[in-house]
């Protein structure tokens, strides 16, 4: 059987799942704690919900490239909103180092994950396009006679 032919699926799937993972761990904070933050928790819940959303599409077949980014993007938030909750705050809110722990590390994880699967997915996609798309054949040009025009 072809690698190549698999690893889109493969990548997809892994995609998916490590997308699902970071919004499961979202969605468990949510439950255990952060509900009960001013817009933080509105902000969990959606990260969770926009997660598993995006997973099950993922999951569906080869989506489209918008899928592929909104599921970047998603993933880029979370990443920044940690960022941000350990460097200037969110909605007045901080968190130091690594803390829920291990919830912390494990989003890190799921989420860094995420993208760089999502990177090589998009790679192999274009190349498969590529190698999909005919040569491109440079025009020939045909001679053409001149003519004189009739007097």
């Amino acid at each position: 059987m072809n690698t190549r032919r698999l690893l889109a699926p493969t990548l997809r799937s892994a995609s998916a799942a490590t997308l699902a993972a970071g919004g499961y761990i979202h969605a468990q904070l949510y439950v255990d704690e952060y509900r009960f933050v001013h817009v933080i928790g509105s902000l969990f819940l959606l990260q969770a919900s926009a997660s598993f959303a995006l997973a099950a599409l993922l999951l569906g077949g080869t989506p489209p490239l918008l899928l592929r980014a909104g599921a970047a993007a998603v993933t880029l938030g979370a990443l920044a909103g940690f960022a941000a909750s350990r460097t200037v705050g969110v909605f007045g809110f901080t968190e130091h180092g690594l803390q829920p722990t291990p919830q912390a590390a494990l989003s890190l994880l799921a989420e860094t994950g995420t993208l760089l699967l999502l990177a090589m997915w998009q790679t192999t996609v274009t190349r498969q396009h590529r190698a999909a798309r005919p040569p491109v054949r440079t025009p020939t040009r045909d001679r053409v006679t001149t003519r004189t025009p009739p007097d």
